[in-house]
C-alpha cells in the first residue's frame, strides 16, 4: 500500500459536474482530491481486503440472527421495544439488503481491522463506483498513472444486478433528505442504477411521504402506494420520527430492511468480539459500562452507539485524549474499542471503505484526513491496483 502524489486532471471539475458529481467541493474545500492516489497490489486487494470483507459480513449476519432473538441484546443496543417485532419479521422474511460498507484500518502489512460497519445508509457510493473509475480511465489515457493500472471496482455493475434480484418488475420509491446535496446525489445515482435494471422509479423527500388512513399505508405526492422504498435515512431516526409509529402498520418493504438497524449500531463491535474472540480482523471492544472494558487499559477509542461521520468519537492514549470530534450523539451510550491508529502517510490518515453489494465484496474507497478521526469533511481519494 502506497500513497502516490500525482498531477490532477486540469478539467476534473468540469468532468465531475458533467456527470452529476455536484458535491466534489463542500463549503469551498475539496471533497474529491486526486492530487494523490492510494496504490495496492492485487494480493493486498484479494487476500487482505476482499476475502476478510466477505468473512466479516458473514460474521455480522450470524450475529444479527442472534441479536434479533435476544431481547437482552436488543435492549443493549438501545433499539426501542416498539420496533422489535418489525425487525424480527423483516429478518424472518429474509428481506434483502442492497449494499453496505465496512470501514477498515489497513496499512498493507497487518491484517485489516474492522473499525465500523456502515450497514444502513452509507454514502460516497457514487464517487466510489463511478467517478474514481472515470479518473482511472482518464489517468491511464493521460499517462498520470501506469498503463497496467487497474481498480477493485465492480460496484456499478453489481448494483444493477442486485436491483434485478431484489426488485425485478416493481416500482421503486427512493427517499431521503433531498435538501442535502450529497444525499441527493447518492439518491440520484442509485435511482439511475435501478432504472438501468429495468425498474420504474419515483424520488421524493422523506417529508413528502404521506399516509392513507383508509386501508393504511404510505403514499407519495400522487397518492400512489409506496410498496418498495429505498431510504437514505437512518432507521434510528425513523424510529423516533412522528410517522415511525406507522411503520408497523404499513405494508411497505424497505431497503435497507429493518433488520439492518441492528448492524448499523456500533454495539455490534463488542458483540462481534465476544462471539468471535481474537479474530484477526476484529479489534477488542466492550460496552463502556462492561467491567471487562478495563482490559483495554488507558488507550482506546470511545464511540457512541449511533454516531455518524466520526461525531462524538474520542481517541484516548495513556488516559489522555489525542483527538475528539463534537456532535449530537452519546446519550444512547458508548462502546470502547482498542486503539489501533490509522496508518500515517506523511501526515495523512486513510480509512479503507470496503463495499458490499448483495453481500458480495466489490469495491474500494479511501477517505483521508489530517486528523486520525475520519469525519464528514474528510477527502475522497481514488485508488489503483499496480
Amino acid at each position: 500500500m502506497q500513497r502516490i502524489i500525482c498531477p490532477e486532471r486540469d478539467d476534473w471539475r468540469q468532468t465531475a459536474e458533467q456527470c452529476g458529481f455536484d458535491f466534489h467541493t463542500i463549503d469551498g474545500e475539496r471533497y474529491w482530491d486526486e492530487r494523490a492516489y492510494y496504490a495496492f497490489t492485487l494480493d493486498e486487494i484479494e487476500r487482505a481486503i476482499e476475502t476478510p470483507t466477505g468473512e466479516i459480513d458473514a460474521m455480522c449476519i450470524e450475529l444479527a440472527g442472534r441479536i434479533i432473538t435476544d431481547e437482552r441484546l436488543l435492549e443493549r443496543l438501545k433499539i426501542p421495544e416498539a420496533f422489535w417485532d418489525l425487525i424480527a419479521e423483516s429478518w424472518e422474511r429474509d428481506d434483502r439488503s442492497l449494499y453496505g460498507r465496512l470501514d477498515l484500518k489497513f496499512d498493507g502489512e497487518s491484517p485489516a481491522k474492522l473499525l465500523e460497519y456502515n450497514a444502513d445508509t452509507p454514502t460516497s457510493i457514487f464517487e466510489a463506483a463511478v467517478f474514481q473509475w472515470t479518473w482511472l480511465e482518464q489517468a491511464i489515457e493521460r499517462r498520470i498513472i501506469p498503463a497496467r493500472a487497474d481498480q477493485f471496482n465492480s460496484i456499478h455493475e453489481q448494483l444493477i444486478e442486485a436491483w434485478k434480484t431484489i426488485a425485478a418488475g416493481q416500482h421503486l420509491h427512493l427517499t431521503g433528505t433531498t435538501g442535502n446535496e450529497e444525499d441527493t446525489g447518492t439518491l440520484a445515482y442509485l435511482e439511475d442504477t435501478a432504472r438501468q435494471a429495468g425498474l420504474s422509479t419515483t424520488l421524493l423527500d422523506i417529508e413528502e411521504i404521506g399516509w392513507r388512513e383508509a386501508g393504511g399505508g404510505f403514499v407519495d405526492l400522487d397518492d400512489r402506494d409506496i410498496a418498495l422504498a429505498f431510504k437514505l435515512y437512518p432507521w434510528e431516526w425513523m424510529f423516533h420520527d412522528a410517522f415511525g409509529a406507522k411503520l408497523k402498520e404499513a405494508p411497505t418493504r424497505w431497503i435497507e430492511p429493518p433488520w439492518k438497524a441492528v448492524l448499523s449500531n456500533k454495539g455490534i463491535l463488542p458483540l462481534l468480539w465476544e462471539m468471535f474472540p481474537n479474530h484477526p480482523n476484529l479489534l477488542p471492544a466492550f460496552f463502556e459500562d462492561d467491567p471487562r472494558a478495563t482490559e483495554l487499559g488507558s488507550s482506546y477509542v470511545r464511540k457512541p452507539l449511533l454516531s455518524r461521520e466520526g461525531a462524538n468519537v474520542t481517541l484516548v492514549s495513556g488516559g489522555v485524549p489525542l483527538d475528539e470530534h463534537a456532535g449530537p450523539y452519546g446519550a444512547e451510550g458508548f462502546v470502547r474499542q482498542a486503539l489501533s491508529p490509522l496508518p500515517n502517510f506523511s501526515g495523512f490518515y486513510p480509512v479503507v471503505g470496503s463495499w458490499l453489494v448483495n453481500h458480495e465484496p466489490c469495491g474500494l474507497s479511501i477517505r483521508e484526513d489530517e486528523s486520525p478521526i475520519t469525519g464528514n469533511r474528510s477527502r475522497f481519494l481514488p485508488h489503483a491496483i499496480l
